[in-house]
Parts: C-alpha cells; sequence; structure tokens
C-alpha cells in the first residue's frame, strides 16, 4: 500500500449542503429576509390590536361608551302632564300586547284576560311594575308608576274589567311659614 491512494483533492473533503459561491449567496440573503419579513408580521400582528372596529364611526365615543360608570342620573320634570293609559300602551305595551308576542295576553282578548282581571287591579300592576314572566319591569323606566298603572287599567279594560286609572299623585301641600 503506498501513501498516494489517500486523496487529497479539496472537493471531495467538502459535504455540506452550500456547494456554489451562488449557493452561498442565496443562503446569506436568506439568512436575512426570512427573519426581516417574519418582525414585520409580528409587528403588524401587535399593533392591529389598536385599529378601531369595523363600522365604528367615532372611535372616542364608542370608548367613552365602553368606560362609563354603570350608575347615571337622569333628570326629569317631575311637573310634566302624566300621559293617559291610551298613550303608555301605544308606547311601552303594544310591542308585545298587540301580537301576543312571548305568551303576552293579547289586547281585547277576554280570555286571556280574565283570571288576570281576577287577581285584581294591584296585582296586576304590581306585575306591569316588577316584571312576570317574559315581561320585564316597567317601572322606573320612561313612564312613571301612575302612567303604569293607567296602562294596566288601559289593557284590563279592552278585556271588560271596571279597574278605575289611578290618579295623579297630589303635589305635598306647602308647610307654613314659622310663627314668631
Amino acid at each position: 500500500m503506498s501513501a498516494n491512494e489517500h486523496s487529497t483533492g479539496h472537493e471531495e473533503d467538502h459535504t455540506g449542503p452550500v456547494k456554489t459561491p451562488k449557493q452561498l449567496l442565496l443562503t446569506v440573503f436568506f439568512s436575512f429576509v426570512i427573519p426581516i419579513f417574519g418582525i414585520i408580521a409580528l409587528v403588524y400582528y401587535v399593533t392591529s390590536a389598536n385599529k378601531p372596529a369595523a363600522g365604528a364611526a367615532n372611535v372616542e365615543k364608542a370608548v367613552a361608551q365602553r368606560i362609563q360608570k354603570i350608575g347615571t342620573v337622569e333628570i326629569r320634570d317631575a311637573n310634566r302632564p302624566l300621559k293617559s293609559g291610551a298613550e303608555v300602551y301605544a308606547a311601552q305595551c303594544a310591542a308585545c300586547h298587540a301580537a301576543g308576542a312571548a305568551g303576552a295576553p293579547k289586547f281585547g282578548d277576554v280570555a286571556a284576560w280574565a283570571p288576570r282581571i281576577k287577581t285584581g287591579f294591584e296585582a296586576l300592576w304590581n306585575s306591569a311594575l316588577k316584571g312576570k314572566n317574559a315581561m320585564g319591569a316597567q317601572g322606573g323606566g320612561d313612564f312613571s308608576d301612575v302612567e303604569i298603572g293607567r296602562a294596566v287599567a288601559h289593557l284590563a279594560g279592552s278585556a271588560g274589567a271596571k279597574f278605575p286609572e289611578p290618579a295623579a299623585p297630589v303635589a305635598a301641600a306647602s308647610a307654613p311659614a314659622p310663627s314668631k
């Protein structure tokens, strides 16, 4: 065996995946370009959460509504004239009672209203104010309790009840001036 059997060629010793200078340049180029695109994609993903929701016309108003306090105070005119039962019915009650939605007794349906009328006006009024079954509470809404009572009398009257409409509350008498 001679010493010449071992090859001394440079090409045979190279065993890596990059075999030409062109492959080396492409490998170096893509090893920098791909991470840059990855960074750009991450930045886009992180900053996309700060964009307003689709369809939000007034971003400041939308943010203010999301962070508003839970309770609010609404000042109403206490001296406004009370609405009649028919007006309150048309504005608030007719949405369900005209069509009988969610099991609500229809306006003028004597058979559906008869057992309810037997419970009396106070029980019906209380149910309207506090809510019952699928009907939500009406007290504290757009109308006063007396106006809701008038609507109850109007609804029950459509089925034959003879409930009188509740009267407007009497204004508190002014206190007499202290005498000396």
